[in-house]
This record gives structure tokens, C-alpha cells and sequence, in this order.
């Protein structure tokens, strides 16, 4: 149902592929379960005991943050907390404004509407959602010219669960009319380490601490990652003999799937490598740097930046892509005296 737009079939990446077929097995079901984003779940829980108890709908909810997060997961929670019915869709797959009208007069009483990739959906079935999400009304426009006329049907109070990665792109309009915002922060080690042993658990995976936050510390921050590299490690940790995952068994793993201490995997240091040896440290084009590594250039600066970024390996610049400090301890080179000193407010 949601595509992964450029293709992404690494092991480490955030978008759903289609190896995370059991994500489902290990969606927690009660806040309680749901670990980690605390502050998130703090308020959510203390809006929907409001609306509870007012005998309300839950007011319409915004999710942002990085894929892999949870943000499907906590529309789960949210639906079975207040005892509704939750029905999915994403952006890209309401084509036409009598889609989006089929899928809201089939809600019931409080049901909730959850949409994926809210950000990508057609600016004429967004402005049939303005109505639909403020009055719960939905206008329709029949016929052509000077015969055209307006019929306004009345929909059930429902709850509208928007979910994107890129809170930017949101219309102001169609972000004006969620009344809860929240966003969703990556995850520490030690939370990581919590779904990892949870997972291991739901999974029947016998599973030592130690390598639990193994898999954690290199799961970029993201429990879908943690989850696909635990099943990665079982996997070789199965074929070897080990009655369990340990430690050893977690580094020999990640080694042969080539992901590093920092979740890093070839194509991350491709690109660190392409910067520092072919190109000086930068700075470089982004066309440039993407036909050096063969890689597509919005694969790049979606995909695989990000986390480069965060990490403070590489920069945008209006010269290009230079890589810093960080990125150059990380590859073990040495970054040229002239390059640091130009640099320099990078690392400050």
C-alpha cells in the first residue's frame, strides 16, 4: 500500500519493504506496550481520556517525524484505546476526489481515518478534506457551468490521523486544521535495546542483552531497522549453531552484512569516500557526487543524507556536498590543514 518512492532495498533503510511482513507481529497494541516517545504518549493519552469522557470524537491528529518511527503503529494504539474502527490509506493512493468520498462516507461514529504520506495528496482531493475534516460535510460539485450545483452530504464525526515525514510540504491550510501536532524524535540505544528484547520475545528469539544493544547501537535510531537486523542476526546466528544471540554472534552478523558501529552501511561510506578521496573533502556537486557512486541524486538527498547529516559527517553548502570533521575521523583519514580551517564553523 505504501510505495517506497526511490527503490530503497537496503537492509538499514527506514522506508517499508517488502521483508517487513511480520511488522505487524510486533506492532505494540496499548500505550503501555509502545516504548519510547514519551512525551507523545503522554499527551495522546491524556486527550483521548478527554474526548472519553465528553462522549467525543478525538480531535484530528497530525504524526511527523523520519519513516520507521511508529507513527502507523501509535494510529493503532489510538484506534484501539478508543475502542473505533481504524481504516488506512496513504496520499498517493486517493487519486481522485470521489475516492476520498467513498472512504469518508463509510466511516462510522468516531472512526478513525488514518492517511500515510499525507503530504502527497492531490490539491483537489485536499480541499474536498477541508470541509470534510472542520464540518464533517463533504461538498460536492455535480455538473459543468452554469448548471453546476453544489451538494453538501453529512458525514459521522470521525478522526482524521495525517502521518508524513515532511511537515514542510503540509498546505498551511490543511495544517491549520489539526488540532494535535506531534512529532516524532528518533529513538536512544536504550530504547532500541527495549524493542529489540521485546521483538525477540514476540519472535520466540532466544536473545542475550549484550547483543541486544549491539543491534540497537546500529539501528540508526529507528525500531524498523532494529527489528530487520534482529531478524538478520537470528538468521545467521540460527545457520552457525548458536543457541542464542549473543554478542559475538550480533557483531559477526552486522560485520557480513556490512553495517558498521554507527549503522552506516557501504553505500553511506561510498559516499563519505567518494567526497574525501576523489573530490578533496568537497565541496561537490550533488549530480557529480551521484555519477561518481552510480546512485540516483534523489536517492541521495533523501535517503541517505539525512542520516549523514545528523550524524555531522557531511554539509550542504552552496558549493555542494564537504564532508567534516566527523566524517573524516570515521573513514580514518586525515582531513587537509587548509579544508579544516575552512570548515571549521561546521564544527563549532
Amino acid at each position: 500500500m505504501f510505495d517506497n518512492d526511490y527503490g530503497d532495498d537496503r537492509l538499514i533503510s527506514s522506508t517499508k519493504g517488502e521483508y517487513d511482513f511480520e511488522e505487524n507481529v510486533l506492532r505494540p497494541k496499548t500505550m503501555e506496550e509502545y516504548i519510547g516517545q514519551d512525551k507523545v504518549k503522554e499527551n495522546l493519552s491524556v486527550f483521548m481520556a478527554a474526548a472519553k469522557r465528553r462522549g467525543e470524537a478525538l480531535d484530528h491528529v497530525l504524526l511527523y517525524g523520519p519513516p520507521g518511527l511508529g507513527k502507523t503503529t501509535l494510529a493503532h494504539i489510538v484506534a484501539n484505546t478508543m475502542g473505533t474502527q481504524i481504516k488506512l490509506t496513504s496520499g498517493p493512493a486517493i487519486e481522485r476526489s470521489g475516492d476520498l468520498a467513498a472512504i469518508l462516507t463509510n466511516l462510522n461514529e468516531g472512526d478513525i481515518l488514518f492517511i500515510d504520506e499525507i503530504h502527497r495528496l492531490n490539491r483537489s482531493v485536499e480541499e474536498i478534506l477541508y470541509s470534510a475534516m472542520e464540518d464533517y460535510a463533504l461538498d460536492i460539485i455535480v455538473g459543468k457551468g452554469p448548471s453546476a450545483r453544489n451538494i453538501r452530504f453529512s458525514l459521522k464525526k470521525f478522526t482524521l490521523i495525517g502521518a508524513t515525514t515532511r511537515a514542510g510540504m503540509l498546505s498551511s491550510p490543511l495544517r491549520d486544521r489539526f488540532g494535535i501536532i506531534c512529532r516524532l524524535d528518533m529513538y536512544t540505544p536504550d530504547e532500541l535495546k527495549r524493542i529489540v528484547a521485546r521483538s525477540a520475545r514476540t519472535l520466540g528469539i532466544s536473545l542475550e542483552e549484550e547483543g541486544g544493544f549491539e543491534i540497537a547501537k546500529r539501528s540508526r535510531g529507528t525500531p524498523r531497522i532494529a527489528n530487520r537486523l534482529l531478524k538478520r542476526v537470528r538468521d545467521f546466528s540460527a545457520v552457525s549453531g548458536s543457541g542464542s544471540v549473543s554478542l559475538g554472534d550480533a557483531r559477526r552478523a552486522l560485520e557480513k552484512l556490512e553495517i558498521d558501529e554507527l549503522g552506516l552501511d557501504g553505500t553511506d561510506r561510498s559516499i563519505l569516500h567518494a567526497i574525501i578521496e576523489k573530490f578533496g573533502g568537497g565541496p561537490v556537486g550533488l549530480d557529480t557526487l551521484a555519477a561518481t557512486i552510480n546512485e540516483d541524486v534523489n536517492t541521495i538527498e533523501d535517503v541517505y543524507e539525512p542520516y549523514l547529516l545528523q550524524l555531522g559527517f557531511l554539509a550542504r553548502t552552496p558549493r555542494g556536498r564537504v564532508c567534516l570533521k566527523g566524517g573524516y575521523e570515521h573513514m580514518g583519514a586525515t582531513m587537509p590543514e587548509p579544508l579544516k580551517k575552512q570548515l571549521s564553523v561546521f564544527d563549532e
